[in-house]
């Protein structure tokens, strides 16, 4: 008799959301996880995997074998995973068979992320490690793969949360207030896909008021060919150059992407051989946006988007999830909050210390939000008094920095990303006017926030770094009243609770100010409003970002429950101050798109 193979299971949640059922193990998050550079042929790793997990310590003896099963790319905390708690050594293995049709081609095998360290084996070769629990990371695995059958993967992941010298946002090995349960091992999709031998590796692309740039980086090739299209399909430009070669295409009558019209374009890249055949080809979107500081009639620095002064307003978007943690359920899900935000007026959402995977920027780019992007925080210690956080431990600060630099690579063809933030309130902040010249110097075509909440916790004496003073005041809404060149900024605020029964996470529920029922937390939002729409006017604010979008945890003070299925307060209401905010803070005069491409075309 045959032991019974063990089999995946979901765990029980104290809280779902409207898609925990709607999960299935056998099309596990099945969209095409690369919007940016996309293949038409491509095979999802994700669904159940064989598992073993255990602590790191060495008193605690090794499992034999793999006795679990997982559901990826769901981490071990999650509900979703079928495991149901943290391991800091983590081990994964599936087998999976390479179609024929890919036969003769390379095979490349991507992760979206894996926290914090990966080492990555096939049929027993380590074909990739990678450091880092936020960026992506791929490997050509075709000369590890066996002629034919089943082919082995197994991942070994190491991670310790806040005990090792990593970017964590916001886990932690003991949540609680505003730290949250911890995310370990893959926690995005996992994927194979086929390529020719001369391929298209990558696309970098910025735009203008009036076209695009494109740079390809091939392997190969003798030409490189770029076709722009609307979204009709009708060919707008097509452009050739010499393999490696950095494309301009110009566009007839450009239609610029802003939160108000979220238009992008359809961008093809082809990689030719010397005969003008077809050798590789991807697909990926653009839209065409620029993003700018500029004095308004008084003299006041103020943010401007294609050449118009324009009010940022949204929420802090934390990007957890009761049943998946880091990982939305399902695609549906991951739109749902982007979707919301809009539904609430708002213009902008800043992606707090964590990065999503590529799909979440796609639906920020399709929705029309415009993206603070946050850099994910190494830990800090909230025991000592405020201002005296040391610098971390150079170790640490090495890390940081180099995956700083991997995620603006990553993420810089995302049109709706407008601003990096290196650094929040502080939090393992070091070498603050380099960090920000650095991200300036990795990308000119943003603007970068130095330190989110430069007056607030352990922030360091303010630099004058960046592009915009970042104010931190609860419930707020602060008055920054910096006089430099910097654009100001109320980066957090609000934080207005609402407990409601059977919606909530364990433990102590926290917030700022605390509502008694819906209407008394509509009032009160109203008034937080209505104040920063004076503000707005008397200070010459440029943004505001309202804390928060959901729930997280034990944190009350969303404008959703955390289970996404109660809108706490009216939702009308609140979209028409967040609209009057925007309005009071945006120029009334909005410039020709013919207007914003010649001024563009005389800078050149």
């Amino acid at each position: 008799m045959t032991p019974t193979e063990p089999e995946w299971q979901r765990a029980d949640s104290p809280l779902t959301t409207p898609w925990t059922d709607r999960v299935d193990p056998a099309a596990v998050l099945p969209e095409y996880p690369r919007p940016q550079l996309r293949r038409p042929e491509w095979l999802s790793l994700n669904g159940i995997w064989e598992y073993a997990g255990w602590p790191a310590s060495p008193a605690e003896p090794r499992p034999v074998g793999y006795s679990e099963r997982i559901l990826v790319p769901f981490a071990p905390e999650s509900v979703l995973s079928g495991i149901g708690r943290r391991d800091e050594v983590l081990w994964y293995r599936r087998l999976f068979e390479v179609p024929e049709s890919w036969i003769g081609r390379r095979v490349l095998l991507h992760f979206g992320a894996v926290d914090q360290k990966a080492e990555v084996r096939v049929n027993n070769q380590t074909v990739v490690t990678h450091e880092g629990g936020y960026t992506s990371f791929s490997a050509d695995i075709t000369d590890a793969l066996r002629a034919s059958g089943p082919q082995e993967i197994t991942v070994r992941a190491e991670d310790r949360t806040d005990i090792e010298l990593y970017p964590i946002g916001k886990q932690r090995n003991d949540p609680g207030g505003i730290c949250y349960t911890p995310t370990s091992g893959i926690w995005q999709t996992v994927w194979v896909e086929p390529v020719p031998n001369e391929r298209i590796s990558s696309v970098e692309m910025t735009s203008d008021l009036s076209g695009v740039y494109v740079f390809p980086q091939v392997t190969g090739g003798a030409q490189v060919e770029l076709i722009v299209s609307p979204p009709n399909g009708d060919e707008a430009v097509r452009v050739r150059g010499t393999a490696g070669a950095r494309l301009r295409a110009d566009l007839p009558e450009p239609h610029l992407w802003s939160p108000d019209d979220p238009f992008l374009y359809d961008i093809t890249v082809r990689l030719l051989d010397a005969h003008g055949d077809v050798l590789d080809e991807v697909a990926s979107y653009c839209g065409l946006r620029t993003v700018e500081i500029v004095p308004d009639a008084d003299g006041q620095p103020r943010i401007a988007v294609n050449g118009r002064t324009t009010f940022l307003h949204g929420p802090l978007d934390q990007g957890y999830w009761p049943d998946g943690g880091y990982t939305a359920p399902t695609d549906e899900a991951l739109r749902f909050d982007l979707e919301k935000t809009k539904e609430l007026g708002f213009n902008l959402v800043r992606k707090h210390v964590k990065v999503e995977p590529a799909r979440w920027y796609y639906w920020a780019d399709r929705l029309g939000l415009a993206v603070w992007q946050d850099m994910p925080s190494l830990a800090v210690s909230f025991a000592g008094p405020p201002g005296h956080a040391p610098d971390p431990l150079p170790e640490g600060q090495r890390r940081f920095e180099a995956e700083l630099r991997e995620m603006v690579a990553q993420l810089s063809n995302v049109t709706s990303i407008v601003a990096w933030v290196p650094f929040n309130e502080g939090w393992g902040e070091f070498d603050t006017a380099r960090i920000a010249a650095l991200v300036k110097e990795l990308d000119p075509t943003r603007l970068v926030i130095a330190n989110s909440g430069v007056n607030c916790c352990f922030s360091r004496a303010d630099t004058g770094a960046g592009d915009i003073y970042d104010d931190h005041t609860y419930v707020g809404p602060g008055e920054p009243h910096e006089g430099d060149h910097r654009a100001l900024v109320d980066g957090e605020y609000g934080g207005l609770g609402l407990v409601l029964e059977d919606h909530v996470w364990s433990g102590p529920p926290n917030a700022y100010e605390m509502a008694s029922d819906s209407a008394h937390l509509t009032r009160r939002y109203a008034e937080v409003s209505e104040r920063l729409e004076r503000l707005v006017s008397d200070l010459g604010l440029s943004g505001a970002i309202y804390t928060q979008t959901t729930d997280v945890e034990n944190e009350v003070n969303g404008l959703l429950t955390y289970d996404r299925r109660v809108q706490k307060l009216d939702f009308d209401d609140a979209a028409n101050h967040n609209r009057a905010v925007i309005a009071r803070g945006s120029h009334p005069e909005v410039k020709t798109a013919a207007e914003l491409a010649g001024e563009a075309s005389d800078s050149r």
